[in-house]
Formats: structure tokens, sequence, C-alpha cells
């Protein structure tokens, strides 16, 4: 939820699987919304392991290389830092252990059993000389800091001032607004508010996405179970992404760690109702 400020002019419509919300001084013209909407359906054709015809969809059923998309890089080194950062329990290759929990390609929310994600990824995904590989079948997930790339790149595609929210994961340019932290347990309450200007604050919660008997996206892929001491994250960096990824990090041992390497705030909830927060946290939160 992000509270009213200057800007005006609001564009909201569905894109990979979330609504998304941007605000400007002044309304978007045609062409500029083509770019995003371009943008948006061509990371969905890459990276989305919902499609049958997507990029990564292909590699998961044939292995072998192809062009690596724009993104490849930025993305991929983060993850080999958040694998390194949490001892494994965020891996791009886990896509499959989430599919079998029921979260797959046609949201069958059907569990099949906790399946572990391949710990010596790296031996079997790489990506240089603009080439991505895979040695063998296997399904990437880009969900740990996936989103939060993308609304980098749409933000970088809107003039002026502006805020892009991406399903809770918002990138503000120009302008300061002020950001309730939702309660995962009661959307209708915030623990904190957090101000934040020329910045990113992305959020992560095992309520958004769940299913079943306590089955949630947020995985630890040296299990294949879902993770259990934390209930919620937010990070705010400088970019949307490395927020994002940092907000999946603190669901594990080694998150705070890598977030004070990088210099990202950070507040989580624990499954209890605690909450811990990093020493340069300016969220105000309610007690």
């Amino acid at each position: 939820m992000i509270a009213a400020g200057p800007l005006v002019h609001t564009w909201t419509f569905e894109a990979i699987g979330t609504v998304w919300r941007i605000e400007t001084a002044d309304p978007l013209d045609d062409g500029v919304r083509d770019e995003i909407t371009d943008a948006i359906a061509a990371f969905d054709r890459d990276w989305s392991r919902f499609r049958s015809d997507s990029l990564v969809a292909g590699l998961a059923e044939r292995g072998g290389e192809v062009a690596a998309p724009a993104d490849t890089t930025a993305m991929l080194d983060l993850y080999d830092a958040l694998d390194t950062a949490t001892g494994g329990a965020v891996n791009p290759l886990v896509g499959e252990s989430i599919a079998r929990r029921g979260y797959d390609a046609a949201y069958s929310l059907t569990d099949r059993g906790a399946l572990a994600a391949p710990r010596e990824w790296r031996g079997l995904l790489s990506w240089s000389d603009g080439i991505l590989r895979l040695t063998a079948p296997a399904l990437i997930d880009v969900g740990a800091l996936g989103k939060g790339r993308l609304a980098d790149v749409v933000l970088a595609r809107v003039p002026g001032a502006a805020v892009v929210d991406a399903g809770g994961d918002v990138a503000i340019r120009g302008v300061t607004q002020r950001v309730a932290l939702e309660h995962p347990y009661d959307a209708s309450r915030a623990i904190g508010v957090w101000t934040v200007t020329d910045a990113a604050l992305c959020a992560s919660a095992v309520n958004r996405r769940a299913w079943g008997d306590g089955l949630h996206h947020v995985l630890d892929a040296r299990t294949g179970e879902p993770v259990r001491a934390y209930a919620a994250t937010w990070a705010v960096a400088s970019d949307a992404m490395t927020a994002d990824a940092v907000a999946t990090a603190l669901f594990f041992d080694g998150g705070p760690q890598l977030a004070a390497e990088w210099g990202v705030a950070w507040v989580r909830m624990r499954t209890d109702g605690s909450v811990e927060w990093s020493p340069r946290c300016e969220a105000e939160l309610f007690s």
C-alpha cells in the first residue's frame, strides 16, 4: 500500500500474475506505454516458468544453450551471491522443487512431495559470452529477484518522477512516498510505515501465495520445504532487484549479513509475531 503523493496520474494494469500501478506527474503517452508493455512481455517470454513457450520452459525440457536474455548476467550473478550468503537455501534451479509442491505451470496446488534443488547447480547452469547454458534439463526460477528486476526495467522507461508498484515491489524516483508494511496475517493492518525517497522497497510474505497444509512459495532449496521461521520481510535498497533479493535472503540465516554488506536496510517478522530490523532501518514500526 502506498500513501498518496504529488503524482496525480495513475496507470493500472495486470501482468506476470500481479497488478501493476505506475504513478506519474504527467500522463504517459502511448509510445511509453507500448515500451513498458513490450518490456514486460519480453521478460515473461524469457523467464516465466508458467508458460510452455518460454525460454526457461524450453531449457527445462531439453537443456542445451540459448542466446542469453539481457537480464541474465545481472540476475544470475546476484543468485550466485544469494546462494553463497544463505548456504545454498536460495538457488536458481529451485523451479522443479516449487512445482512439485503445487505451485506449477497449471497452478494445480497439488503437493507431490519435497524435492531438493540441485546443490551443485553451478555445474549445470552457466552464463557467459552471451550464452545461457544448461548441461542437463532443469527448471530455472528467478522468483527471488525477478519481479524487482522487472520493476527497475519499467521505471527506466518512465520519464520524470515516478512510482512503479509491481504487486508490492515498489521502485521510486524523484519523489517521497510513505509505504505501509502490510501485516502478513491481516491485510487490513500494517506493522509500520517506511518513508522512501529515490529508492526501492520490496516485500515478501508467506501468505501471498499459500495453499494446502502450510505450503507457500518461499522454499528452502536445500530441502524443498517451505520456510517456517519468518512470515514476512521488507528491504530498502537503491534498486528494486537488490531489495527483492535481500527480501528473499532474509528468510534464511545469512540474510542479515548479506544486507549489511550491500548497505540494505530491512525489517522482518517471525511467524510468532515478533519483529526484527537492521541497525540502519528508518521504518516507523508500530508497537
